[in-house]
């Protein structure tokens, strides 16, 4: 088991791929912003790829194990520390009974950190998936972030523990992290020529959007677009007045890049499932990691074009960087 003793900035319970299933209902997928740092997480303490581990964003959680077990912590680095000495990340680290771990804020590349525990967290499965949804207050432990004195359970280990002290992730398939994030995506489905312009769509693929301040886990809010002839019609007909607004319709999340007035909102992993807003295209399954590990108020996007079979591949390739042969 695991007492929180500093709940942190915002430390939720996560696995991946989430709460699949229920976008009709209104139910976000929910699941890790950043599911490549918690998959080699779960990696290296012989979890499946999908267990749930916990998140951690901004910083300052603390905690205490009550039992012995192996861990690993992805992700930023936050100098996390043991018994108050540096800890290595992307290793797989033994602990002790009444070791504290402890995590200082955000490192100068990425925002979130993931600590993996060997059995994964044992919390109730709900709708199919351990993930915390913050605006549905359901899921995860109790429906909300970690504070202090809360205690998580871990479950039974799949290997081990001897065999999983010491590994490591290759240095090649440590992800990098940056302070403009290249995202791949897709035209649409609200695109040119009926919603946007060429003009409007070169800008989207041209330009690095600063990530703004009001960001959490529903939405990324981008810098307004602005100097430009953006929009292909002068309103939204029967949708509105502005030419962002269409008819009430799905949104294509976790990836939507929603246009709400001038302003570009990536709806993300606890995002509305639809709405009144045209999305301009959908950035594809195999970066959408790295959007979570951009800090607000300091980091900036851009996106690159896509294809569909340049999407494909790139979730093939995502596949094994998951998969063992990251192992040192």
């Amino acid at each position: 088991m695991l007492l929180v003793k500093k709940g942190g900035i915002e430390t939720v319970i996560e696995d991946w791929p989430g709460r699949i299933g229920y976008l009709d209902n209104g139910m976000a997928a929910s699941g890790a912003f950043d599911y490549v740092a918690l998959g080699l997480a779960n990696l290296l303490v012989g979890n499946p790829p999908g267990e749930a581990g916990i998140e951690i964003a901004g910083g300052y959680f603390e905690a205490e194990f009550g039992v012995d077990t192996v861990i690993s912590v992805t992700g930023t680095d936050m100098k996390p520390t043991l018994n108050d000495q540096p800890i290595p990340l992307w290793e797989a680290i033994r602990v002790s009974k009444g070791d504290v771990i402890k995590f200082s804020h955000f490192g100068e590349f990425g925002f979130r950190a993931y600590l993996g525990v060997a059995g994964g967290i044992d919390v109730p499965v709900y709708l199919g998936s351990k993930s915390t949804c913050l605006f549905g207050s359901y899921g995860g432990y109790e429906g909300r972030k970690l504070q202090a004195g809360d205690v998580l359970n871990f479950g039974k280990p799949q290997e081990d523990l001897k065999s999983l002290e010491g590994r490591k992730i290759k240095k090649e398939a440590v992800p990098e992290y940056s302070r403009v994030w290249e995202l791949r995506a897709l035209p649409g489905p609200n695109s040119c020529p009926d919603y946007v312009t060429k003009e409007g769509m070169d800008y989207l693929f041209s330009h690095e959007f600063k990530i703004q301040h009001s960001s959490n886990r529903s939405a990324y809010r981008l810098e307004a677009i602005k100097g430009i002839n953006f929009f292909a019609r002068k309103d939204g007909g029967v949708a509105g007045s502005h030419p962002s607004n269409v008819l009430d319709h799905a949104y294509a999340i976790p990836g939507a890049l929603n246009i709400c007035g001038d302003t570009p909102i990536l709806l993300i992993a606890d995002g509305p499932t639809l709405g009144g807003y045209l999305c301009a295209l959908s950035v594809i399954m195999a970066d959408l990691w790295k959007i979570g590990q951009g800090i607000p108020g300091r980091d900036y996007v851009r996106f690159v074009y896509c294809t569909r079979d340049d999407a494909m591949k790139a979730r093939g390739e995502l596949k094994e960087l998951l998969s063992e042969k990251s192992l040192a």
